[in-house]
């Protein structure tokens, strides 16, 4: 610490700090008290809880002073922002802090992906600690754009801004004890190792949880959530755009085991940041559903922190850093204002701290080669088909067994029972491979929808009523050099450019938030009634994550990580 003996002269009384907050009832996220205190500040740190001189006071009257929020898992791609315009998204919700998982930009570009992120995220408002993504490409079962082994993991994890090893989305490679999966954990070098398992039970969750992975963000169901919190996983609410699971779970949380609890939202869109919220959106949900207010906004602080050994984050204490939220009622949980090492940075909902930079885009990431022939599905007797079936503000499917509708012996969508037709096309090294499939859920009765936002690999995914409109989003999107669009009569009738690394758009915050309405908007003129309907058409590719899945590989059986066929 800079300036240790002058801020331990101030800690003792004998000279003025730089700021007071006076007045204040001070969230102790340590003691677990809410009391009247003042707070000292100096250098962007606390020096002491008390009566102090200061050169500058300002006076909270009685509003309530927490430590900010801290985001626990979080993928900053799902934004569709560069990490400059999500500071200033987040910033007047009271994050001070994200552990990022930049999973997608490395599945696209590899490590210059994660390079990028620790360049375009240093010495903002917010601060931002990566973890290492672990599976790239998250299965065998689809080409991505890098492939990441131990050996690259362990060149970056001496990096003080990297806090561990993301998601072990292989967990069967893991539990299996699959050399290539263990020597990931191992070079995570006692920093922390986060776990990706969709409904794991029994055993096999002992062997996963044995072989070093010490949390989890992927519970949906309440029995799933206590067997891992009984096992010692460090269990991550989530609270995203399409994953909304902190309802089924929250109950699970008592004061007895709240410390090994925290939230995280994994993916959540900007218009949905900005307008729903963040952390603060989880904290005031597990309030309203009858958590303790200080219980969750301990799970919102200081509990991350220690889990992913963040120094000096998620309490008001000396030594911490200064950064801090107002607000003025506990039930309510309405963020007033944004401290950052002690500097006010947003206020009643809008970003006011200093210009945010700029940075240079990426290399070009669409090279992609198919043939319309490819779209075509031959029928097979009278044989019915696997059918994806998406389920409501879940990234799980499931799999429909169904009889095809059949013209001139093709497999073609049928809108009357909501089946059209899914295609995932490769876009990173032009292989021409291309999978097919058929899914249940969109409402689509026209057109085509189309996204190179397509988890975990990204390839180019469209679903659509006709193959005609199809190929015009699959060209549409190739000319856009990434991005989403809808598409009607062969036209494109709403569009997102998303060029840096067909995932992040290089426009502003309002202009993104502009676009993705006209977007969404766009998706419900062809009948779509989802409220993320581009989100969901993302995860429908995410091989990883039960039941059935397509990528550019084929009809994938996610339970057991194996191709399948789409006749039954």
């Amino acid at each position: 610490m800079r300036k240790l003996q002058h801020k331990l002269s101030i800690a003792r009384g004998e000279k003025p700090a730089e700021l007071l907050f006076k007045n204040a009832q001070l969230v102790n996220v340590l003691s677990g008290e809410i009391y009247r205190e003042n707070v000292a500040v100096d250098d962007g740190r606390v020096i002491g809880l008390g009566n102090y001189e200061a050169e500058k006071t300002i006076d909270l009257d009685g509003a309530f002073l927490a430590p900010s929020l801290i985001e626990g898992h979080f993928h900053v791609e799902s934004t569709m922002l560069t990490i400059p315009e999500l500071t200033q998204a987040l910033a007047p919700h009271g994050t001070g802090a994200m552990v990022i998982d930049p999973h997608e930009y490395a599945n696209v570009l590899g490590l210059d992906g994660i390079r990028y992120v620790l360049e375009s995220s240093k010495n903002l408002p917010i601060d931002f600690f990566i973890m290492l993504p672990s599976c790239v490409p998250a299965t065998h079962l689809e080409t991505a754009g890098a492939r990441f082994t131990a050996d690259d993991l362990a060149l970056m994890i001496a990096d003080e801004r990297i806090a561990g090893i993301a998601e072990l989305m292989n967990y069967p490679g893991v539990f299996l004890g699959h050399e290539s999966e263990l020597a990931k954990i191992k070079a995570g070098k006692n920093k922390a190792i986060d776990g990706h398992a969709p409904g794991l039970r029994g055993k096999n969750l002992n062997a996963y949880v044995l072989a070093g992975v010490r949390s989890d963000h992927e519970s949906t169901e309440l029995d799933e959530a206590r067997e891992k919190l009984r096992l010692g996983m460090h269990l991550l609410i989530r609270e995203g755009s399409t994953e909304r699971n902190l309802e089924h779970i929250i109950s699970l949380v008592t004061p007895q085991n709240s410390a090994n609890c925290s939230f995280a939202t994994d993916d959540k869109l900007a218009g949905d940041l900005v307008a729903e919220g963040h952390i603060d959106h989880s904290i005031r949900k597990a309030i309203q559903l009858g958590v303790a207010p200080i219980t969750a906004i301990q799970m919102g602080t200081i509990n991350t922190a220690r889990h992913y050994r963040l120094k000096n984050f998620g309490a008001i204490s000396p030594r911490y850093w200064a950064d801090f939220i107002v607000f003025e009622d506990l039930q309510q949980f309405t963020i007033k204002q944004t401290y950052k090492k002690g500097i006010l940075i947003a206020e009643n909902g809008k970003y006011i701290g200093p210009p945010l930079p700029t940075f240079e885009q990426p290399r070009s990431t669409i090279n992609l080669t198919y043939r319309p022939a490819q779209l075509r599905v031959e029928a097979n007797g009278d044989k019915k088909i696997k059918v994806i079936e998406t389920v409501p503000n879940q990234i799980v499917t499931k799999c429909a067994v169904e009889k095809p509708k059949v013209v001139n012996g093709e497999i073609v969508s049928d809108t009357e029972r909501d089946i059209v037709k899914l295609v995932v096309v490769e876009r990173h090294r032009a292989t021409g491979n291309v999978g097919v499939g058929f899914v249940r859920g969109l409402t689509l009765k026209r057109g085509a929808i189309g996204s190179t936002v397509a988890h975990d690999a990204h390839n180019v995914v469209v679903a659509g009523t006709n193959d005609a409109d199809i190929i015009a989003a699959i060209e549409a999107l190739k000319e856009m050099r990434g991005g989403q669009v809808a598409v009607a009569d062969g036209k494109v009738i709403a569009s997102l450019p998303l060029p840096i690394a067909g995932l992040v758009s290089d426009q502003p915050l309002e202009k993104v938030m502009e676009d993705i309405e006209t977007l969404n908007a766009g998706a419900r003129a062809l009948g779509c009634l989802l409220e993320a309907p581009f989100m969901t058409l993302s995860f429908l590719s995410l091989s990883p994550i039960p039941e059935l899945k397509l990528t550019d590989q084929g009809l994938i059986d996610a339970t057991k990580l194996q191709i399948t066929d789409l006749f039954v």
